[in-house]
């Protein structure tokens, strides 16, 4: 009973007992799994809230904002540091990013840059490769073994105070977005009852686009080394996608990613829209980020498959 209440305090406090996680473990802990699949049971909400062109478009910028912090921040920030920016814009994009349920950004990144390490190798935890597809897209982090944030792997960023608290806390952002969506829903009711819209409609449309960003997001981990064309050899299965670039804002081009890892850019040429490279250009614009580390036209031609 006491692993059963330990399970669930890890819902809010992803540090409840830590000491007592199996590392070895490679099972589906289906209790740590229950809010992950209530949150798909709940997007049916949607035949009682109904519809509205205020709701769509709130989940839409969602969506994008959202997928923006993971892929921007989350990922060629926290992950690769691929450019550089202030304390207080990176806790900006960390608190966002939290709110799209995919854990703390200490998290996110550790356990990515342990796949750069071994990828597609017996090693890699969410490869689809080696252990099949439902486990790389939506089984990997459920079990004991990958719950802890592999701090040795992100000790750069592990210094920053009010990253650890995002990264304990990681509830609280998602939390505070679906409070948020309710408040704003009932003020839009009361003042602009012609939207249609309401605090419950918004709730729910919030969730819906936080489902699709969470399988558009994993779907890099699965999807991208499995379907797509390989330019570069890499000595993993990475492929470049361009549905995938779409979806992810410039993430589907996953073979030059693997490739040139630390590059802030990962649509290589012209025609490879990245909308995340675009998005930092115009930021490097305006000061709020620097020193984006592009890769080299030598390293564009090497290893051409």
């Amino acid at each position: 009973m006491s692993e059963l209440f330990t399970t669930i305090a890890r819902w809010f406090d992803s540090q409840a007992g830590i000491s007592n996680l199996d590392q070895n473990s490679t099972e589906i802990d289906w209790i740590r799994c229950i809010p992950f699949f209530a949150l798909h049971f709940a997007c049916f909400g949607v035949l009682w809230v109904g519809t509205s062109t205020t709701a769509v478009l709130v989940a839409v910028g969602l969506y994008f904002l959202r997928m923006f912090a993971i892929t921007a921040f989350y990922h060629r920030y926290f992950s690769h540091r691929s450019f550089n920016t202030s304390r207080w814009f990176q806790f900006i994009f960390a608190v966002i990013g939290a709110s799209s349920i995919q854990r703390g950004p200490l998290w996110w990144a550790a356990h990515h840059r342990h796949h750069h390490r071994v990828s597609d190798l017996p090693e890699d935890t969410h490869s689809p490769i080696q252990h099949g597809f439902w486990w790389s897209h939506l089984f990997w982090f459920s079990c004991q073994s990958n719950f802890r944030t592999k701090t040795e792997l992100i000790e750069d960023f592990n210094r920053f105070p009010e990253l650890r608290l995002i990264d304990r806390f990681d509830i609280l952002s998602p939390l505070a977005l679906g409070l948020l969506l309710f408040i704003l829903g009932e003020v839009l009711d009361l003042y602009f009852p012609q939207l249609g819209t309401s605090g419950a409609q918004l709730f729910v449309w919030g969730l819906i686009s936080t489902i699709f960003l969470f399988h558009a997001t994993f779907a890099t981990n699965s999807l991208a080394h499995l379907f797509g064309k390989r330019r570069y050899k890499t000595g993993d299965l990475s492929r470049n996608n361009f549905w995938m670039a779409l979806l992810t804002l410039g993430e589907g081009w996953h073979n030059n990613h693997h490739h040139y890892p630390s590059s802030v850019q990962q649509g290589f040429f012209w025609w490879e829209i990245d909308i995340t490279y675009w998005i930092l250009v115009l930021m490097s614009k305006l000061g709020l980020v620097w020193n984006l580390r592009l890769v080299p036209e030598k390293a564009k031609l090497a290893s051409l498959i």
